[in-house]
């Protein structure tokens, strides 16, 4: 038995999420990224994460991941901010086959008591943008960067330099070209910048 679900965000990066999960690069017809979903984490820290929205004509990349059905507590922990969305396979076109995902195909989105833009006190975590942007780039190239940025709502919420001292648990290291990359795009978007309080 099985699960299958939509990655939109930080579970693009295959290195966040189990190693036997099976995963399919996509198009899910539709939807658009927003920054929307505000919480704490466990340090203390407030965050601004990724959710989606219903648009009629919008289309964002992502992936199919499959994981057998006894992975779904870890994964719905994770995803504790957010509510399930079924059947969104019809939606779903895989990259390599133009084929429908399967009819049990769900993805997450934000529950309506996290569903508010990010602000001062809920900024973007630096280190978890740099997850998401790692996925996109492993998969997409400079081009799922750039479809990144031009596919989420919301780029008015500030990020939080955090790269050195990661509030995101899920954290990576990015190789020292990519952080180059992604910062010059990020500075080309017009992103607003707040240094961590020492």
């Amino acid at each position: 038995m099985t699960i299958t679900y939509f990655g939109y965000g930080s579970l693009v990066n295959i290195d966040t999420i189990p190693a036997n999960a099976e995963v399919t690069p996509g198009k899910l017809s539709g939807w658009l990224r927003e920054w929307r979903v505000c919480g704490q984490g466990e340090d203390g820290q407030g965050r601004c994460a990724l959710t989606v929205r219903q648009e009629d004509g919008a289309e964002i990349w992502g992936v199919m991941a499959r994981e057998p059905r006894t992975q779904l507590a870890d994964l719905e922990r994770r995803e504790q901010r957010y509510v399930k969305v079924e059947a969104v396979g019809v939606s779903f076109r895989c990259e390599a086959l133009q084929q429908p995902g399967p009819e049990d195909l769900f993805l997450f989105q934000a529950a309506p008591e996290h569903l508010r833009w990010g602000c001062d006190q809920h900024p973007i975590l630096q280190s978890y943008l740099d997850c998401v942007l790692a996925g996109f780039f492993r998969t997409w190239g400079e081009a799922g960067i750039d479809h990144f940025l031009d596919t989420t709502d919301g780029w008015h919420v500030p990020v939080l330099q955090d790269r050195a001292r990661p509030h995101y648990p899920r954290k990576i290291t990015l190789d020292p070209d990519l952080a180059e990359l992604i910062d010059d795009k990020l500075r080309a978007h017009g992103i607003d910048y707040r240094k961590v309080k020492d």
